[in-house]
């Protein structure tokens, strides 16, 4: 079953990025940020050193409201549970999809989001119609570095998404049992997070048992075609999303071609985890895995 997720997803992957017309380039000092587009559909993707074509975000120019990557579509299934958040901390921006969508649903929501590359930020606002406004702001910081600063100034957050990625996976320190505890202390006492993870990972059974260690309760939804994993996790004592939800809410859903139910029916609690896999602590982060 792994393998074929992989396969999905590498597929998947390949048909966004093959023969794509490299629209713009750019260095940063973290890596080479690329905009490509291909039958309407525009990326960002990273370029590391090991030169995997990884699209962090995509729009499709047709429909810019489709929200392209069912991962995606999976974070935000947590509005039915947080159906409206006063504050919202996303960690690692891409293309600034998530902060747009949830500004257009909840316009009314603070949004805080953080992104480490200032390069990222710029062609987000460029090539991706990333907005901010009185109720949007961007930091340019290490995700890691900003949240222990709002652990500082006692900030809590109703909902804290977990989507930064580095163009191989997510970065070591903001994977370990100490990095999630601190994201746990922002949030308000029903607060929860999301976070994209994969699949595939060569780190899933070291990464799961760390959330599983640090929350008590766990959601799962895996994206069908992508290898992506959104986890779901609170500061509740039961995690559970409706079957139904607002009207307004539905309809907000459907302009995204987002639907719902389809969603929810694939997130489950599932454990396919090796339990007895050693937690990930700022010590201990075998990122040689990832080589």
């Amino acid at each position: 079953m792994r393998y074929s997720i992989i396969l999905m997803a590498i597929s998947f992957m390949f048909s966004l990025s093959a023969n794509a017309k490299e629209i713009h380039k750019e260095r940063s000092i973290y890596r080479n940020v690329v905009i490509t587009e291909k039958d309407q559909i525009r990326c960002m993707r990273f370029e590391t050193r090991r030169k995997k074509v990884s699209n962090q975000t995509c729009i499709d120019l047709s429909d810019k409201q489709k929200l392209v990557f069912e991962y995606t579509q999976g974070i935000l299934a947590g509005l039915a549970i947080q159906t409206k958040p006063s504050r919202v901390l996303i960690l690692g921006l891409g293309g600034g999809t998530l902060s747009n969508t949830i500004n257009q649903i909840s316009p009314t929501t603070e949004i805080i989001a953080v992104d480490i590359d200032p390069v990222v930020v710029k062609l987000a606002k460029r090539y991706f119609d990333y907005k901010e406004n009185e109720q949007v702001k961007t930091v340019i910081q290490d995700g890691r570095v900003y949240v222990k600063r709002a652990l500082l100034k006692q900030e809590k957050f109703d909902w804290i998404i977990l989507d930064a990625f580095n163009g191989d996976y997510i970065p070591e320190h903001m994977m370990t049992k100490e990095f999630l505890s601190e994201v746990k202390g922002l949030l308000t006492n029903e607060g929860i997070i999301s976070a994209n993870t994969f699949s595939s990972s060569e780190l899933y059974h070291y990464e799961s048992v760390t959330y599983q260690n640090v929350f008590n309760q766990l959601k799962i939804f895996k994206a069908p075609t992508k290898g992506n994993r959104v986890i779901f996790a609170c500061n509740c004592d039961k995690l559970t999303f409706p079957e139904k939800i607002p009207l307004t809410l539905e309809n907000h859903f459907s302009i995204y071609s987002m639907k719902y139910l389809n969603i929810v029916s694939q997130i489950n609690d599932k454990v396919d985890w090796n339990l007895d896999s050693p937690m990930l602590t700022d010590q201990y982060s075998p990122a040689n895995l990832l080589k």
